[in-house]
């Protein structure tokens, strides 16, 4: 086929998966498997090539990272089932003060917690950070929004073992330890920056409480306060605000207080120390990392190989989890967590797999030849391309997770073509699918009601503190690719 061919075949298929997914409402796994169909068929590979790339396509990525996505999925699920992240974040509201807090809250979400699945996570944080926000001045709910809705969404698609981050590297042959090293060295600086614009702006009135923030009532419950670190509020007799709530380890929003008072008192004379909560998926991202910096430095040992392959050392943190829940929780909530865990992480591998497809397709088009033609080996075109790819596609389709692995799989097949890390690929196409997350997305939604926003409140601290962050994502990776 001609290039012009080639480009507009792709385009249309492109386009139609938008459509399909925005306009019809159709599932987002169906629609990109009919879009990877349609571009086969459309550039000359026949019936039985098509479906044999489609179904490849979907296997292949899932052969690099469909165990790492369930046992990080359910490991999430189990931390969720402790009590865990309400925990943390109580542990650093006391620890890092006024200034520090959202920093250090839009970083932790943004590494530490990324096995636990966006939403959940997001309630489970959120109903503490509406109770601490006033205390951090006029504009602390804009602060702490904008921190959250930074780290949550850097996280998934930047930071291994996010969901959108682990794809991205199966779909680009990244070693997961690889993808974790450099992903950290882009997300931590992109969340501070971000985060330090963002409160810049704030204080000189972009955020303005009386147009951004609904009416705010406490209900005085000064032991969750405590326990936070803050200083308690005057009650006044107002309606209790809405907390995440674990029934069989699904979060629900209940109409109760801050935090149950048992639940408070569980949290603090509970046996468990937090940090053995945590510690099993500390372990296995420590035991990934120091694979990774061991293989570098040159070192080999079978048994550091085996402790330090990503679907070892993912499923030694999700055994500890799991030994750690029974203790604290008992089994019987253990096994319901692992219920709603396996229940998650479907439709996320269906989603993983079905971009799978279309990457195939791409690379089998010629898309792959006509992109490796006009490209040369300068790292920076093609970052700065696919950045812009998945910032369409996500403007268009409001999915972080489709437009970062199908801008990825453009260029996946001529990463090595160009001299272009693949790395590199996978981090820029996570900072463009963070540009402007907007009404399409549920992580808005959520933002705006557990945090009393207005609609235009959640515009300033998600749609534009996230594409800050996007913006800031770009840049960082090019400084790192001029080092790898």
């Amino acid at each position: 086929m001609a290039d012009w061919q080639i480009l507009t075949v792709t385009a249309v298929a492109i386009l139609a998966v938008v459509l399909l997914i925005v306009k019809l409402r159709v599932n987002p796994v169906v629609a990109l498997v009919l879009g990877a169909a349609g571009l086969g068929l459309m550039s000359g590979l026949g019936v039985t090539d098509t479906i044999d790339t489609v179904m490849h396509g979907f296997g292949d990525i899932l052969f690099e990272v469909g165990l790492l996505i369930g046992w990080g999925v359910l490991m999430g699920a189990l931390l969720n089932e402790m009590g865990a992240i309400q925990r943390l974040v109580a542990v650093l509201f006391r620890a890092f003060g006024k200034r520090g807090v959202p920093y250090a809250f839009g970083v932790t979400l943004g590494t530490a917690l990324q096995s636990i699945f966006l939403d959940v996570l997001l309630v489970m944080s959120a109903p503490l950070a509406k109770r601490i926000a006033p205390r951090l001045g006029r504009n602390g709910v804009g602060k702490l929004s904008a921190a959250m809705a930074i780290g949550l969404e850097c996280g998934i698609v930047l930071m291994v073992p996010g969901v959108a981050a682990v794809s991205l590297a199966g779909l680009l042959k990244v070693p997961l330890g690889i993808m974790l090293l450099c992903g950290l060295l882009v997300i931590v600086p992109t969340i501070l920056a971000a985060i330090f614009t963002m409160n810049v702006l704030f204080d000189r009135g972009f955020w303005k409480p009386e147009k951004d923030e609904q009416p705010r009532d406490d209900d005085g419950q000064d032991e969750a306060l405590a326990e936070a670190g803050a200083e308690p509020a005057s009650a006044n007799g107002s309606r209790p605000l809405p907390i995440a709530t674990s029934t069989g380890g699904v979060s629900q929003l209940t109409k109760v207080g801050m935090l149950p008072r048992a639940g408070v008192r569980r949290q603090r004379d509970g046996e468990a120390p937090l940090v053995l909560l945590f510690a099993p998926m500390l372990l296995s991202l420590v035991l990934i990392a120091g694979g990774a910096l061991l293989e570098m430095a040159g070192v080999v040992h079978p048994v550091v190989e085996f402790l330090s392959a990503p679907v070892i050392a993912l499923l030694i943190g999700l055994l500890g989890t799991s030994v750690v829940a029974r203790y604290t929780v008992g089994g019987e909530r253990v096994e319901k967590g692992l219920a709603t865990g396996f229940r998650e992480s479907g439709q996320i591998l269906l989603l993983t797999g079905a971009g799978g497809s279309l990457a195939a397709i791409v690379g089998t088009s010629g898309m792959g030849d006509l992109l490796g033609r006009y490209f040369t080996a300068s790292t920076v075109a093609p970052l700065i391309v696919v950045w812009a790819v998945a910032a369409v596609l996500h403007v268009a389709v409001g999915s972080v997770s489709i437009s970062a692995i199908t801008a990825a799989g453009i260029l996946a097949p001529i990463a090595g073509q160009i001299g272009l890390n693949p790395v590199l690929i996978a981090l820029a196409a996570g900072a463009g699918s963070l540009f402007l997350v907007h009404v399409t997305s549920n992580t808005f939604w959520l933002l705006q009601s557990m945090l009393g926003q207005t609609t235009a409140g959640t515009f300033k601290t998600c749609s534009i503190g996230v594409s800050v962050a996007s913006v800031y994502a770009l840049v960082f990776t090019l400084i790192l690719g001029i080092f790898i």
